[in-house]
């Protein structure tokens, strides 16, 4: 068992690795600061099944560290949910495939709604419909995943994770986030606790 615990943790760790890094992350990341903190937009995330998951994940972390976002789930979307997107607003969309139904089908929705919205894509497949029509796509390496029959989602949902936590720390790096804004976020539990004790500890200095 244990050594079956740590060939699967070697090949999860060999997949982030092995993450293809291009100009792309510049791209994704000039695109979201020019919506959102140049012209008050915000970043809309979107993917369906696990990769909704992932995309809620993502925006979530984001609007904890200084860039607002929010999710839409694609189907909701065609029931009046689109409503949320405003035309200073970037999409970032998440299909490991680049071929799911509802995010393509999102994407004609988006377009007829405010045309040119900015679209950042995190996929495993650099030869699809969904990256081709992108502003700037993120591709996974498409790994195999380390489900015994290769099907769930496990291996590039990983890789989804780490190209969301990339463009998190690229962010608030480049808006310069720093403890004190965190704790205006956070204003309990553990975290909130951290970060007003850092801010404080940095005002001192």
């Amino acid at each position: 068992m244990k050594e079956e615990v740590q060939r699967l943790i070697d090949q999860e760790a060999k997949a982030i690795s092995s993450i293809p890094v291009s100009d792309q992350f510049e791209k994704a990341i000039n695109l979201i600061e020019k919506h959102v903190h140049q012209k008050n937009g915000k970043l809309v995330a979107s993917g369906m099944g696990k990769a909704g998951q992932i995309a809620l994940n993502i925006a979530t972390t984001f609007s904890s560290t200084g860039t607002p976002a929010v999710f839409l789930h694609p189907s909701d979307a065609q029931h009046g949910d689109l409503g949320v997107l405003q035309p200073n607003d970037v999409m970032l969309l998440i299909s490991n495939s680049g071929k799911t139904r509802e995010i393509l089908e999102l994407v004609d929705l988006i377009d007829n709604l405010y045309k040119d919205i900015p679209i950042i894509v995190i996929t495993g497949n650099t030869e699809s419909d969904l990256a081709k029509m992108a502003d700037a796509a993120l591709f996974t390496g498409n790994p195999d995943e380390v489900c015994t029959l290769g099907l769930t989602p496990s291996t590039s949902t990983t890789t989804m994770t780490v190209l969301g936590d990339v463009l998190v720390v690229l962010m608030m790096k480049r808006i310069g986030f720093s403890n004190e804004e965190y704790a205006k976020r956070h204003h309990g539990g553990y975290l909130g606790n951290k970060s007003r004790s850092q801010a404080r500890l940095q005002n001192k200095k």
